[in-house]
């Protein structure tokens, strides 16, 4: 049994001080550090005081899959690959997946080093449900694309957390006022743990003008409160709609069937209503 591993290790999403001691140890001592931009990661290694003791290597979106023959190599050999991103956990919208995919496919282990999250922290300040939610990552950049994308998620009951680029958040942000409703209560999150870091609650419609407005900069995630749910459908409109349904020639469970898919009720409970008020 091979005695490799690959670690993925979170990095600072802005405060240095956010290093985790154990990140500190696992840059210092791990064979190959698979970094998604070295020259981003050797400076926070400076900040932090700590010098990689094994190679830097890029690991990207561009090269993730040319690498992982060399990087699988290694672990199998014995030694330990960390793999970190620009900031927070890697494999989150980040390079990383593919590598896990690999090692677990030959059994190989894969452990983490927890930390900061930008997902998370953004999720904890915007003041919206916690206890269900759901990651989106990036919507598309094309606006027919864009506009789908979240035409496919007016449904959803979970909070939805977004990241977004600063030059493409006023569009964002009017695309998810249009299909997600100008009231949808949302947050957008900005510079996380940095000096300038700002959060900001408010419905849909206001947040995309003001991002329309304003010259946002930084790193953003935007957090949007999930649908609510429909109230409770009025059984006697039902019946009433099944009842005219049958009267235009529909067969009465076939307009039962119909009437109770959509309105989300029981079909035995509507079917005996409907027969109810016909005998009455």
């Amino acid at each position: 049994m091979t005695s490799g591993r690959v670690v993925l290790a979170a990095t600072p999403i802005g405060n240095p001080d956010d290093a985790s001691p154990r990140l500190l140890a696992a840059l210092a001592s791990a064979d190959v550090v698979a970094a998604e931009d070295t020259r981003r990661l050797l400076g926070l290694c400076r900040r932090l005081g700590v010098t990689p003791t094994g190679r830097v290597l890029s690991f990207h979106e561009h090269n993730e899959g040319g690498r992982l023959a060399e990087l699988l190599a290694v672990v199998r050999d014995g030694g330990t690959v960390l793999v970190v991103s620009d900031a927070g956990m890697p494999t989150v919208s980040d390079p990383g997946y593919g590598l896990v995919r690999a090692a677990a496919a030959e059994g190989l282990p894969v452990t983490v080093v927890p930390g900061p999250s930008a997902v998370l922290a953004a999720l904890a300040v915007a003041g919206l449900p916690t206890d269900r939610f759901t990651f989106e990552g990036f919507l598309p950049r094309k606006p027919g694309e864009r506009s789908r994308a979240v035409a496919e998620l007016a449904g959803e009951r979970r909070t939805m957390v977004f990241f977004e680029a600063p030059h493409r958040l006023a569009a964002a942000l009017a695309s998810l006022a249009d299909g997600l409703g100008a009231d949808r209560p949302a947050a957008v999150c900005r510079e996380l743990t940095k000096t300038y870091e700002e959060v900001l609650r408010a419905p849909l419609a206001e947040l995309a003008a003001w991002a329309a407005a304003e010259e946002v900069r930084g790193e953003i995630v935007v957090v949007v409160g999930g649908a609510q749910p429909a109230p409770p459908a009025d059984v006697a409109d039902l019946v009433t709609e099944v009842l005219v349904r049958a009267d235009q020639g529909e067969r009465l469970k076939d307009a039962v069937a119909v009437v109770a898919e959509r309105a989300g009720v029981p079909k035995r409970a509507l079917y005996e209503a409907a027969l109810g008020r016909r005998r009455g």
